[in-house]
């Protein structure tokens, strides 16, 4: 589903602040597979993300997402294949738009635009189903202005829109790091039962090592702009939080404490 092959990418080139955030990495996910993405600051995890999605384009490299060729494309020409959720819980939403609004908007993403109704009887009925499956309560709250809502609630409803179309990829950047821990979980049980439900391909960083090994059916570790380190099946669900630590210092040949490196 997604073929990255050989990317580098490096930022202020010829300049004393020359950063190489990729360095020739590799990766393919096959449908269905979802990958969780750890590694330090500078490692290169939202470098990687942000060129998948198209926010800027690759020094060299090429990738594919199911077999379309979209290294040239720009992120807006890529929206069709991609959902994306931010770490933000204020982006990603129309806040000054209802609830029921925000999601008519996701499900006619890329589509042709007429001068019907908004919002048929049908669809409305389609997202209040939608909207109570998340157990948050919002499917009585669909004329609520979304920039209302507590960060928890807006990021479950951009994850909701992120999945509407049923992407060819979803990418989920760091969105549960400015939660608080209960909310946090929340979240991350909704991204498993979406991801599941909807047989969805997922690519998600995040700085937490438990939430890594806990979630996704693979893992991968990121430095210095390279993918060091891929585990998945029985040996990821055996994974412990020290033999991440151990096997990144022994990788990344680092001597301080592997924690502080990792989640700084």
């Amino acid at each position: 589903m997604l073929r990255v092959e050989h990317i580098s990418k490096t930022f202020n080139p010829g300049t004393i602040n020359e950063k190489k955030a990729l360095d020739r990495l590799s990766l393919h996910l096959m449908p269905g597979e979802f990958v969780t993405v750890i590694g330090g600051n500078g490692a290169g995890k939202s470098t990687m993300l942000n060129a998948i999605a198209g926010t800027w384009p690759v020094d060299e490299g090429r990738i594919a997402i199911d077999g379309v060729d979209v290294t040239a494309l720009p992120d807006f020409k890529r929206a069709p294949y991609i959902g994306r959720v931010f770490q933000d819980p204020m982006l990603g939403t129309a806040p000054d738009m209802w609830l029921e609004e925000n999601l008519a908007l996701a499900l006619r993403r890329g589509k042709p635009r007429g001068l019907k109704w908004g919002i048929s009887k049908a669809e409305r009925e389609q997202y209040r189903e939608k909207l109570a499956a998340l157990g948050l309560g919002l499917e009585d709250r669909m004329t609520t202005k979304v920039g209302l809502l507590s960060g928890g609630q807006r990021q479950a409803i951009t994850l909701l829109m992120a999945a509407l179309q049923k992407p060819k990829l979803l990418l989920l950047d760091e969105h549960t790091a400015a939660l608080d821990p209960a909310t946090a979980a929340k979240v991350l049980e909704l991204s498993d039962r979406i991801v599941t439900e909807n047989n969805l391909t997922a690519l998600m960083i995040t700085h937490n090592m438990t939430d890594a090994i806990k979630h996704g059916s693979r893992l991968i570790m990121m430095n210095q702009g390279k993918i060091i380190l891929d585990i998945a099946g029985e040996e990821k669900r055996h994974l412990t939080k020290k033999d991440l630590l151990d096997r990144f210092a022994a990788l990344a040949g680092v001597q301080e404490e592997t924690d502080s490196v990792l989640l700084s």
